[in-house]
């Protein structure tokens, strides 16, 4: 460890900012011309497009494309400063930020401080899921559920019980949001289509595809008509879907759910369950907020300003999924405007604009929308609700105008296009690393546990990165 925080030379203000997802990267490089100095620390190398790892999940896309470098991205921007690692500690009063990456521990010192570290998958109490059944927020859990996917199918294949042959082939998708209507839609797409006439010994259509959801609709923020149609759409495709559903228990082999309507209570046997039913903010945001006295909701966001800043600190800002404001959800195109929001301030103070001229932060929604299958989605731009083909060009449109570099919007449009008129999928890669680290990884950190060598100062970054499945 460094005796010394970091700070660039020049003495020009200083700006860490936490997080390289939307709004730390947007802010970023909204900065680029800006007379200050950014340091952009994350716990990976990488710009990860969320919206997009249900098509790394199911072979459409490789990780690459919705993940490039950050250094790569920031390369030409010449006040930006790329580091990784994970952070332990933020101290608001001696303005220091500590962070680790295996055995080198750095801390860095800042003038003002953004915190766009994101979100994990929230099981709401019940952490033992994650076990059988892995969330979508990262490339590890998008290429783990790949594995299970194809997993499932390849053990069918030599399987010759036909109810644990049902069981292998029952694929459970908790939440009904966007991603779990996209996975679901995805996955039925797969067994009717992709894997068609590639096994010898069942019938991959004969796969069920279960989406559970506890509210009474799919896609609730979208409305009922959309609501309606995408539910529509996945029926189509084969998806079963069951609303009022509340998940009691996942294990290995199955998952128990509630009806919230007259409380009955059903088991589906199942090998493959994948989780996308809720969000919890990170820690960062509780740390900070413990020290400045405020109270983080139930769901670890952090109440913030007009200004975005956090209690009585103008110069510590939370923003996207971390923050609680005027119930903005916690989708990119919320965090990049905040992003930018704070970087426009921050960039406007460093040429001589005092603090108090900040403006207050206003979103402009620029819409939902979500892909339920080839040239089939929803769209909601204001109170223009837009449905199926034309819905499904302006989803593409989208992610490919917010897809980052020329290679990644270019390759994924050919991906794209080539799965729209062949059945064929280029990435259905899968490795055993993949299917089995991160259990194995939380073994090692129970194990370190009870070897009483669980220390946070003493961990590995292998181990905190099991902690946010863990709640730890």
């Amino acid at each position: 460890m460094t005796d010394k925080p970091f700070r660039p030379e020049g003495g020009r203000h200083h700006v860490v900012i936490i997080g390289a997802g939307f709004g730390g990267l947007f802010a970023a490089k909204k900065l680029a011309n800006a007379d200050v100095d950014v340091t952009l620390i994350d716990r990976t190398n990488h710009h990860l497009f969320q919206p997009l790892l249900y098509q790394v999940a199911t072979g459409i896309l490789s990780s690459g494309e919705i993940a490039p470098s950050t250094r790569q991205i920031l390369k030409d921007q010449d006040n930006a400063h790329v580091v990784k690692g994970e952070v332990v500690d933020i101290d608001v009063d001696t303005q220091i930020v500590t962070t680790r990456l295996g055995d080198f521990t750095r801390t860095y010192e800042y003038d003002s401080l953004i915190i766009a570290a994101g979100a994990s998958q929230s099981y709401f109490g019940n952490d033992h899921f994650a076990e059988f059944a892995p969330g979508m927020k990262n490339i590890d859990d998008a290429l783990e559920i790949r594995a299970r996917i194809i997993g499932a199918f390849e053990r069918a294949e030599l399987c010759t019980d036909p109810a644990e042959r049902e069981r292998l082939l029952t694929f459970v998708v908790v939440g009904a949001g966007p991603t779990g209507v996209e996975l679901a839609g995805q996955l039925a797409e797969m067994a009717h289509r992709t894997l068609k006439g590639e096994y010898s010994n069942f019938d991959p259509s004969s796969a069920k595809i279960i989406l559970l959801d506890g509210a009474p609709q799919v896609l609730p923020p979208f409305g009922k008509r959309l609501g309606r149609n995408a539910q529509r759409q996945l029926e189509k495709l084969g998806v079963t879907v069951k609303l009022n559903s509340i998940v009691t228990n996942v294990d290995a082999t199955s998952v128990t759910f509630k009806s919230t309507k007259d409380d009955s209570v059903e088991t589906i046997e199942s090998f493959c369950k994948i989780w996308s039913a809720g969000v919890a903010a990170s820690p960062l945001g509780k740390l900070v907020a413990e020290q400045l006295g405020v109270e983080v909701d139930r769901a670890g966001r952090v109440p913030v300003g007009p200004d975005l800043s956090v209690g009585d600190k103008s110069n510590v800002f939370i923003i996207g999924d971390m923050m609680s404001y005027q119930g903005l959800p916690g989708v990119a195109q919320v965090a990049i405007q905040a992003g930018e929001y704070v970087a426009e301030n921050l960039a406007a103070e460093a040429d001589g604009r005092p603090a108090g001229g900040r403006g207050e932060f206003e979103y402009f929604d620029k819409g939902s929308m979500a892909t339920v299958s080839r040239f089939s989605a929803v769209v909601k731009l204001g109170k223009v609700e837009v449905t199926g083909f034309i819905g499904w060009l302006l989803w593409l449109a989208v992610h490919l105008m917010f897809l980052v570099g020329f290679r990644n919007r270019f390759v994924s449009a050919v991906a794209w296009g080539l799965n729209s008129v062949s059945r064929n999928r280029w990435q259905l890669t899968t490795t055993r690393q993949q299917l089995h680290a991160r259990n194995a990884l939380a073994k090692l950190a129970r194990l370190a546990k009870e070897a009483g060598d669980s220390k946070q100062d003493d961990t590995p970054i292998e181990i905190l990165d099991t902690q946010r499945f863990t709640g730890k």
